[in-house]
């Protein structure tokens, strides 16, 4: 692994100071004694105040998730290492934060260390995709929010536009960008057909509301997941500070960071738009949503079908004036759902991460009644 101590600041003096069991006594941080020597498998929280494109100006460094953090106690069978890396000060010019961020995900993603990333204005994600770039694979990000930050390509992307900027990288190595959490009233119709006309997935935060198992399988199918912490519902954090009425409450935000953290194949999160000063309600929050997270990683069951599928229950299934049947596929360990989308095979393994598409039993349930799902027709779009 290259050196990437040089992107970051040490933590401050007065968060040495913890009780027994708590993660403050877990977390191997990077203090005035120095960086933390690194290992693999493990999980690395830094912090990228950089609000330049979503204030307008820096503000100042403001960690106080970190007390709280440091104050909750440690999970049941948490036995990876945990880093806190400390901070990535905002650069002269807000290339240069991309760029420090660029090469941390970079290097923490090549050595199986998952980045927790608290922001900072949601842009920053941009900055998280362009990492994954070296691994030279296609990519799924997943975003919590209540709009979908399509943005104009001809301006600077900023915190509340930045996907146009996502489509615009070359090389392009966006698979499939997913929303949940979308709220109708604060999206453009034109912004909604983008998303269908590219075949990108969002659950709408009523469909959320009516059933939350539906937000499972866009959290399965990502690499990188991007939450504005704004998209929660206002009195939940500060109402001060942000205005929705409508949105996720803490203990859904804790329960889809939970889903994440158990999904297998999500190598990256991002919690962006944290303006919450000394408000210790909020901080105490953004801390827990970490917290169910590191969770949900220690109780990730390894069981994506990749390779040989001898132990999955295997359902095919013919549907009339159709040529192929159907494929599924549920895991014995956690009785998820996954269906097969067959690809070109003159695409060699471009593709190979993406054919088998996590969904729930629904999916299979409708095709039984001669219904093609919609994920199904939408994934075998990107993949021709």
């Amino acid at each position: 692994m290259q050196d990437i101590s040089i992107y970051f600041t040490p933590i401050s003096e007065e968060l040495k100071v913890f009780n027994e069991g708590t993660l403050g006594e877990k977390i191997i941080k990077h203090d005035d004694f120095g960086f933390p020597e690194l290992k693999e498998k493990s999980l690395a929280i830094l912090y990228v105040p950089e609000y330049r494109r979503l204030s307008g100006k820096n503000s100042e460094t403001n960690d106080n998730f970190r007390k709280s953090l440091y104050e909750l106690f440690v999970g049941d069978a948490w036995n990876r290492d945990i880093y806190d890396l400390g901070t990535i000060q905002p650069g002269e010019a807000i290339q240069d934060t991309y760029y420090a961020l660029t090469q941390v995900v970079t290097e923490l993603v090549k050595a199986q260390i998952i980045p927790i990333v608290i922001g900072g204005g949601q842009d920053l994600t941009l900055a998280m995709y362009k990492g994954f770039e070296p691994l030279e694979q296609m990519v799924n990000i997943c975003s919590i929010d209540h709009s979908l930050d399509i943005g104009d390509p001809n301006d600077a992307p900023s915190a509340h536009g930045y996907v146009s900027h996502l489509l615009m990288q070359r090389p392009c190595n966006l698979f499939n960008f997913s929303n949940i959490g979308l709220q109708r009233p604060l999206v453009k119709k034109k912004e909604i057909e983008l998303f269908e006309k590219l075949y990108f997935d969002f659950c709408r935060l009523g469909e959320f509301m009516d059933d939350f198992k539906k937000a499972e399988p866009h959290l399965r199918n990502s690499d990188i997941l991007s939450v504005d912490f704004g998209s929660l519902k206002s009195i939940e954090t500060d109402p001060l500070v942000y205005n929705q009425p409508n949105g996720f409450t803490a203990s859904q935000i804790c329960q889809l960071s939970k889903y994440a953290g158990i999904s297998d194949k999500l190598a990256c999160l991002g919690i962006f738009n944290v303006d919450i000063g000394q408000n210790e309600n909020a901080s105490a929050l953004l801390s827990q949503i970490i917290w169910y997270f590191i969770d949900g990683v220690h109780a990730r069951m390894g069981d994506f079908p990749i390779g040989s599928k001898i132990e999955y229950k295997k359902f095919i299934v013919h549907l009339d004036d159709f040529p192929d049947d159907l494929i599924f596929y549920k895991s014995p360990k956690s009785g998820r759902w996954w269906m097969e989308v067959k690809y070109p095979v003159n695409e060699g393994s471009k593709y190979e991460r993406h054919h088998l598409v996590p969904c729930d039993e629904d999916d299979y349930q409708n095709t039984l009644e001669n219904e093609v799902p919609d994920l199904w027709w939408k994934t075998l779009q990107k993949l021709s």
